[in-house]
């Protein structure tokens, strides 16, 4: 994958300009190499996003003439307008091994939810470690196993090739089958104990028999 990108000059908070004409300002930066101020364009950043994602190398080439090999090290969102306002590319060697938050991503349909169970997603990413070239981009996790409350999915359980280095501590819980909470029935308070009736029986008989 390839993305386009220039060199800018505009800095600041002059670079809502460079918004408002369907550019995003980025930043590249890595061993070996001095920062540079770059642009985008939103719409050919937001294709290569959606299929690299934040762990995927992309060729980046400035001004049609240097290219490096990236991965997008951060995105920064405003998710008020729904845009990105700005990007990090970070210059990789692609021999060296690299560490890497890779997303889970929960697949099939588990059984124990005809039965009345959840399925519990704990963890979102697994930190692993690469070359960038067998850097995942994503783990898949199959449910179609888990039927049982307890059921679970380790990170031990998971198919890695030994290319890839796993950070996250093994017997750490992906998944997990746990019993539906039951909803408690409000008890409504019981009702306050009616006061005694004040009587004016006696005082009446009382007032009879000094008559």
């Amino acid at each position: 994958m390839e993305l386009k990108t220039q060199e800018r000059s505009v800095l600041g908070k002059k670079v809502k300009n460079l918004r408002a004409s369907g550019l995003i300002p980025a930043e590249l930066y890595g061993k070996g190499i001095e920062n540079k101020h770059l642009s985008v364009g939103s719409r050919d950043f937001m294709k290569i996003f959606k299929e690299a994602g934040e762990n995927t190398v992309v060729t980046l080439t400035i001004d049609g003439k240097e290219k490096f090999p990236v991965i997008i090290s951060d995105a920064h969102f405003d998710h008020l307008k729904d845009e990105v306002t700005t990007v990090d590319f970070h210059k990789i060697n692609m021999d060296e091994k690299i560490e890497a938050e890779i997303p889970v991503e929960l697949t099939g349909e588990a059984p124990a939810i005809k039965k009345g169970l959840i399925v519990v997603k704990v963890m979102n990413e697994i930190k692993v470690s690469a070359t960038p070239a067998h850097l995942p981009h994503k783990f898949e996790i199959d449910v179609g196993g888990l039927a049982d409350e307890g059921n679970a999915i380790h990170v031990k359980d998971l198919n890695i090739g030994k290319e890839v280095k796993v950070i996250t501590p093994e017997n750490s819980v992906i998944v997990i089958v746990n019993k539906m909470k039951e909803e408690k029935e409000e008890t409504p308070p019981p009702a306050p104990e009616a006061a005694p009736a004040e009587t004016t029986q006696g005082a009446e008989t009382g007032t009879e028999e000094n008559k």
